[in-house]
């Protein structure tokens, strides 16, 4: 767990807005130019956090995505900043991999999950910034979490495809149609056919990787 910070200054500015709460960075990935790509899944209000983006000098580039039902994604291309330029550096040193998504708790924290030799986490960890504040929560063998599997979908793509499972929509024979499940979510049919549709897909090609 990496206590209460940002990994990258825009992580601190986005950490700083009280109209957005931060769920997940789902992917993080640094560039042959020493930059970095951010992919946060937030809840709340855009239109602040955007004014400070504009005005912030580390932020290359930013695109915001799926705005749905109050949470939204955001893409940010970021110039080099610490401590993410040495977390990187040392995570490849010691060919370390960090799974995502990394998940935020209600205090700010962010629970990450480190793969590799236990000899080589250790060095790893002798070799991280001082600004980076670890504790250990538990260690043991690796077990992929399928929560992955889930972490591209809108809170309320993932409500509507809970529902229509609970509710015998994928049994056979079919228990629910959409207006069942339009019924229960106070919605329109159209609506949960294509929140089912996109769930949908966005599973099945996590799954086979395309």
């Amino acid at each position: 767990m990496l206590d209460g910070q940002g990994i990258h200054p825009v992580g601190d500015v986005i950490a700083a807005r009280a109209d957005v709460t931060r769920d997940q960075l789902l992917h993080v990935n640094s560039i042959f130019n020493g930059g970095g790509v951010l992919l946060y899944r937030l809840r709340g209000n855009s239109d602040g956090l955007v004014e400070d983006l504009d005005a912030h000098e580390s932020v290359l580039a930013y695109d915001i995505l799926d705005v749905h039902d109050g949470s939204f994604h955001i893409y940010i291309y970021v110039e080099a900043g610490e401590p993410a330029g040495t977390l990187m550096y040392v995570v490849e040193k010691y060919a370390l991999i960090i799974d995502t998504p990394l998940t935020y708790t209600d205090s700010g924290d962010i629970l990450a999950t480190v793969v590799g030799t236990q000899e080589m986490i250790q060095r790893a960890f002798r070799e991280l910034p001082q600004r980076i504040d670890i504790r250990v929560e538990q260690t043991g063998e690796y077990a992929p979490d399928s929560d992955h599997l889930f972490s591209g979908l809108t809170d309320r793509q993932r409500e509507v495809l809970e529902t229509a499972v609970k509710h015998g929509y994928y049994q056979i024979p079919r228990q629910a149609t959409h207006a069942d499940i339009a019924e229960r979510l106070e919605c329109a049919p159209s609506t949960v056919d294509e929140h089912l549709r996109k769930a949908e897909a966005h599973l099945f090609s996590t799954l086979f990787g395309r």
